[in-house]
């Protein structure tokens, strides 16, 4: 095998690598290995890994050279651990229980033609908030998906979320800042400022020529966001998985 040129490409998951929630065509598999042949490969998502592996395999430590479960919260290299930050631990049980129950008297307020169940999704780097709930089927997560472009039902909670815990000070006196952040169809993220997509760069940023980064959520107030308009890093923005292999094929004709 050729020798890899030093470049690391990573890929967001949800509408880069897969149609959100669901597992990557044999096409995608196809082609980031032949992609990995030429360049380093990792993902970075919000998820944690079992949805990750439920999306991209149960190889997916082995068939990337990175992985970084949650932002980076949980980073792995070559199937290593190699790195973990908790969220609990950052804010403490106090104001993450306060955290908690905002959400749900805010989701209590919103009116949708559907509401399912598992609204606060506890990940070990943020809390997942899902107006819906994520027990939602995949017909009612395209539903909201359409119904929240024309509402901006998260766009609107986004903003009072960080209205109230954007800067914040926890019982024992602790300055917090937290971060808020739409990502795939139907939920938005909050996490401590810094523990967006970027986080992961602290472990890769000194041992690449360059660092290229494929997402869909690129705009502001995507979770693509921060890292995608990092200096550290080239960003690519694609609309679809199709997209994204598309792309790849006309960089490095895999």
């Amino acid at each position: 095998m050729a020798t890899r040129e030093n470049t690391l490409i990573l890929f967001d998951v949800d509408g880069t690598l897969t149609v959100p929630r669901l597992a990557a065509t044999q096409e995608m598999h196809d082609v980031l290995k032949a992609l990995r042949d030429k360049v380093t490969i990792g993902i970075v998502g919000g998820s944690d890994l079992v949805k990750q592996v439920e999306q991209l395999g149960a190889s997916v430590l082995a068939d990337f050279d990175f992985v970084f479960a949650e932002n980076g919260l949980a980073a792995y290299e070559k199937g290593q651990s190699i790195g973990e930050q908790s969220f609990k631990d950052h804010l403490g049980e106090e104001a993450l229980g306060e955290l908690i129950d905002f959400t749900l008297s805010e989701f209590s307020k919103v009116k949708l033609p559907k509401k399912r169940g598992t609204f606060v999704e506890y990940r070990k780097g943020m809390l997942n908030l899902c107006p819906i709930g994520r027990s939602c089927s995949q017909d009612e997560r395209r539903e909201f998906f359409e119904y929240d472009k024309i509402h901006k039902i998260r766009e609107a909670l986004v903003e009072k979320f960080t209205a109230k815990f954007g800067s914040f000070q926890t019982a024992d006196g602790r300055q917090i800042n937290l971060k808020f952040s739409i990502g795939g169809e139907i939920s938005f993220d909050a996490f401590p400022v810094g523990w967006d997509k970027t986080f992961c760069l602290q472990y890769v940023e000194k041992r690449f020529e360059n660092i290229l980064f494929f997402g869909d959520k690129t705009a502001k107030g995507g979770n693509d966001f921060e890292i995608y308009n990092d200096p550290r890093v080239k960003g690519y923005t694609v609309v679809s998985y199709q997209d994204t292999i598309r792309i790849l094929k006309e960089l490095y004709n895999v």
